[in-house]
């Protein structure tokens, strides 16, 4: 990808940007997103993108962000998009986490200046293990070491919970889990300092694809028993998660790498997330911004290997983590968009 630092002119190669359209929009907008790479990066460029081009907005987007800070700048005022692991939004309107020092009623109050534009999946829980690995299943993880995330990321505990809820085996105590920052994660795997991983994954996974140069990466899906659970259930769908499902044959990863099923379905939990905004911005302006947006997905979906699996039009409420516990609800000029479209729009959503 082409950028320079702060400002995003033009993603060329995989993102094939095109950066030229009619006249210059009106409106400028400041956003902040994470590292490259991932579906919260790929979808605000390309919201960006397509702003400029249609006349919508010009977004000005500064990356390598922490989105604990980015989601309370956009609650302040301070920033105008930004993406949202829908974990951020709960912790804060609760005051837990990051957010102890805000309190549970400014973190409320903070929480309720959010409002969605658009859902996706930041990545799925994924297994795996080289098939030569002595971990060959969730029944084998007992006794071995296991990647669960950076120290002290919220990655750890879901996939500690996930390997508890499958399996009833407790880090510490019947496994080893071991923490690794992210940009280490990869060589830990390749050099054998851990036995298998469960980790935040798309389809297809630079992390396991690079893991697959050195041998069979096996991807063990959800006990199709253990997914249908009405104790898993509930613990997919807790604060920023929900039940992940899809055909095998859909999701593209190389010959070195397979899904182990007891069927032609892989199960996993998504962690679910979105672009929030200030629940103050003009409502004609979220809704071309939208509108442009949901006109344009399927030139999204072609711009990434996993543009399909992320969930980009999935506004079921339980699909996409939306309602329950989740504080967050659709900006107005969002829900008009969408619903223009075609699409429903859930009132517990709205």
């Amino acid at each position: 990808m082409k950028t320079i630092r702060n400002t995003v002119l033009c993603a060329a190669a995989a993102l094939a940007c095109a950066m030229t359209g009619p006249a210059e929009a009106q409106t400028n907008l400041n956003a902040e997103t994470g590292s490259p790479g991932g579906s919260s990066y790929t979808t605000l460029l390309h919201l960006a993108e397509i702003g400029k081009r249609s006349g919508a907005a010009n977004l000005q987007i500064t990356e390598g962000q922490t989105l604990t800070n980015s989601v309370r700048n956009v609650a302040e005022g301070k920033t105008d998009i930004a993406p949202a692991p829908f974990i951020i939004p709960f912790l804060l309107s609760k005051g837990l986490g990051p957010y102890a020092s805000v309190g549970d009623e400014q973190g409320q109050e903070l929480a309720g200046n959010l409002r969605l534009i658009f859902p996706y999946i930041f990545g799925v829980y994924t297994f795996f293990a080289y098939d030569t690995s002595p971990v060959d299943g969730w029944d084998s993880i007992a006794g071995n070491k296991i990647l669960n995330g950076p120290p002290g990321g919220a990655a750890v505990n879901t996939s500690r919970g996930l390997v508890q809820i499958v399996t009833g085996l407790t880090d510490g105590k019947d496994y080893e889990g071991v923490q690794i920052n992210w940009a280490q994660a990869t060589e830990a795997i390749m050099q054998g300092t851990v036995e298998a991983a469960v980790s935040p994954e798309l389809y297809p996974s630079p992390r396991i694809v690079q893991a697959s140069s050195a041998g069979r990466v096996n991807i063990y899906s959800i006990p199709k028993n253990v997914y249908e659970a009405e104790t898993t259930g509930r613990f997919l769908r807790a604060p920023g998660s929900a039940p992940y499902e899809a055909p095998i044959e859909a999701l593209e990863f190389s010959d070195n790498v397979a899904f182990v099923s007891e069927d032609e379905m892989f199960r996993g939990l998504a962690a679910m997330g979105g672009a929030v905004v200030n629940k103050n911005m003009d409502e004609d302006l979220a809704y071309r911004l939208v509108k442009e947006y949901v006109s344009t997905l399927d030139e999204l979906k072609a711009k990434v290997p996993y543009g399909g699996m992320i969930g980009l039009d999935q506004l079921d409420a339980d699909k996409s983590g939306m309602c329950g516990a989740n504080p967050l609800k659709y900006h107005p000029g969002a829900v008009r968009a969408w619903e223009e479209a075609g699409y429903t729009v859930p009132d517990c959503a709205k």
